[in-house]
């Protein structure tokens, strides 16, 4: 058992240390001996006599500790708010679009639309970031974006050369 000195409250949870009250530091109540371990909740006769034993002789049977009714003047701090990061959209699709133009662009040649979207995705990336850095962020992801698109254009044009000597080499072949 526990007491408050201030306001005479008693507490039986063994975790308190502070009155709920009026946050007075508890003492720990010498004169009651600690309750006994159970291995097994009481039931029936003994759980009866185990209730009378534990009530005090000078208040009723079912009444109220006065402790219920006084509101708790302590509030649950708020929650911590959400911290939202710089953004990184811009730099993300430009990466994400450079890639595929790699990847899946050789088909059908649909890596011209996406080659140039990514570059110039990137490009504005790049150019929010440098403006607003505490705002916006990915400047990798923005150069890997750029990067990327211009190396399909690199690869389309070594290939168009490729095959552009090709087809003139084999025409002179046949003079």
């Amino acid at each position: 058992m526990k007491r408050c000195p201030t306001c005479n409250q008693t507490f039986s949870d063994e975790w308190l240390t502070f009155c709920t009250i009026d946050g007075t530091a508890l003492e720990t109540d010498a004169s009651s001996p600690a309750p006994p371990t159970l291995v097994m909740p009481p039931t029936g006769e003994a759980r009866e006599s185990l209730e009378a034993a534990a009530r005090p002789a000078f208040s009723a049977p079912y009444s109220q500790s006065p402790r219920q009714n006084i509101p708790s003047p302590w509030q649950p701090p708020p929650p911590p708010a959400m911290v939202a990061g710089p953004s990184q959209s811009l730099a993300v699709s430009s990466m994400v679009l450079g890639l595929v133009s790699i990847t899946l662009g050789w088909c059908c040649s649909f890596g011209v639309l996406t080659a140039p979207v990514a570059i110039v995705l990137g490009i504005v990336a790049l150019s929010q970031i440098k403006s607003q850095p505490n705002r916006y962020a990915g400047k990798p992801l923005a150069i890997a974006g750029i990067v990327s698109g211009g190396l399909y254009f690199v690869l389309l044009a070594v290939i168009v050369l490729i095959y552009g000597l090709g087809i003139l080499l084999s025409g002179l072949n046949r003079l």
